[in-house]
């Protein structure tokens, strides 16, 4: 505690000053000073001033200066990472999220346009409308028939509901195997009879001209071979006056456009071609196809969409023109049968008359078996005493 100073002691002499009484008096209040020394000691306790470091903390920063001694702390460590290192790294950042963001954007505006792009349809917005992945070119016949396709026809989309969906497209769908010599044939011959029945193919089932109750020119004209005179003049007498006896339809793909219309430009496709060594040197060519056609009332407000289902095996050969008296490069026809499947029974207007929901039956009733038109695993061999039947599925 702080000491009161000391009152002066009395002196004679001409250098003291005696009180009017002769007694010294001091200068601060005994009171005066008991508070001045009450409000130091206060002001000392609540002061910051500073304080002796704990043990703790001394053992501590003893350890990091023999540390930072040794060479163990990076440079800097006292004052943190230099202003040029974090402004590089903040630098960087802004550029990596800049060419992320960007695209990042880009794609959630084409998810949010159609979400369908994502795998597994995480919004369930999935509707099944989506073409089903194509399918394998067919090199065998097939053990059983296809699966069933949910799906009901509409005018954008006219296959749907129908194993046809996977075919391919058109003339897409007639791939031929790759020529090599047979007999009395070249390499080469046998690659033109394999073209010859694919343009017999085409001509006769896809061409849209032909379809729609036209001719086919390249079949007449540049396939058959006119020296096998009966089949050519059938095929061309059922064209002008088509009859029970004289059908086209045994042969040729004919819808009649005052009653239909074909939706879209596409027919399905699917089946195979194969070739052996035939009789006396010849090339025997075998086709197996399906072909599937989408209609529509020839009334163009129509909406109604039914499909005809057409199956043609055909037995082709390019005999030796050194044994037999045929033309070079055109082909004979030895087998044609045919399944028309979805079409009027017992109508010989050389068309094809498929059924719609809309305007009823047409042509006598069937009454034939049941049948899968896209079992393409059954055999067709035609009979004459086979009766009209009813198919499962369109």
């Amino acid at each position: 505690m702080a000491e009161k100073p000391s009152e002066p002691s009395e002196q004679s002499g001409a250098s003291g000053t005696p009180g009017a009484s002769g007694e010294s008096e001091s200068s601060i209040p005994d009171d005066v000073w008991e508070r001045f020394v009450q409000d130091s000691e206060r002001d000392i306790r609540t002061s910051e001033a500073p304080k002796e470091p704990s043990a703790r903390a001394r053992m501590v920063t003893e350890r990091l200066r023999q540390q930072e001694a040794r060479g163990e702390l990076p440079p800097g460590w006292r004052t943190g990472p230099a202003r040029q290192d974090i402004q590089g790294r903040a630098a960087r950042r802004r550029k990596i999220w800049a060419i992320i963001g960007v695209p990042l954007t880009i794609a959630v505006a084409v998810v949010a346009m159609k979400p369908s792009l994502l795998p597994g349809d995480l919004f369930g917005t999935d509707t099944g409308t989506e073409s089903a992945a194509p399918l394998p070119e067919e090199t065998a016949p097939p053990t059983a028939a296809p699966s069933s396709a949910p799906g009901t026809p509409t005018l954008d989309k006219p296959f749907a509901g129908s194993p046809a969906e996977r075919y391919a497209d058109g003339a897409a769908g007639i791939v031929l195997p790759d020529a090599k010599p047979v007999g009395s044939h070249s390499k080469d011959q046998v690659a033109q009879a394999l073209r010859q029945t694919k343009a017999l193919l085409v001509d006769a089932n896809l061409d849209r001209r032909t379809l729609l109750g036209g001719t086919p020119e390249t079949v007449l004209d540049k396939v058959l071979d006119p020296k096998q005179p009966e089949l050519l003049d059938d095929v061309k007498s059922s064209l002008r006056k088509p009859d029970e006896d004289h059908d086209p339809l045994r042969l040729i793909s004919r819808f009649d456009p005052n009653e239909v219309r074909l939706v879209g430009d596409v027919v399905k496709t699917r089946g195979r071609t194969t070739f052996k060594a035939g009789r006396d040197g010849a090339v025997a060519v075998h086709a197996d196809y399906t072909f599937v056609y989408a209609l529509a009332p020839a009334d163009p407000d129509a909406t109604e969409v039914s499909r005809t289902i057409v199956r043609r095996v055909l037995d082709l050969e390019l005999p030796d023109p050194a044994k037999y008296r045929v033309t070079p490069g055109r082909l004979l026809v030895l087998r044609y049968d045919q399944d028309l499947a979805n079409s009027a029974c017992d109508i010989y207007d050389g068309f094809l008359h498929p059924h719609f929901d809309s305007t009823g039956p047409t042509g006598a009733p069937p009454t034939g078996p049941t049948t899968d038109p896209y079992d393409r695993s059954r055999d067709i061999t035609h009979s004459e005493t086979e009766s009209c039947g009813t198919v499962s599925r369109t």
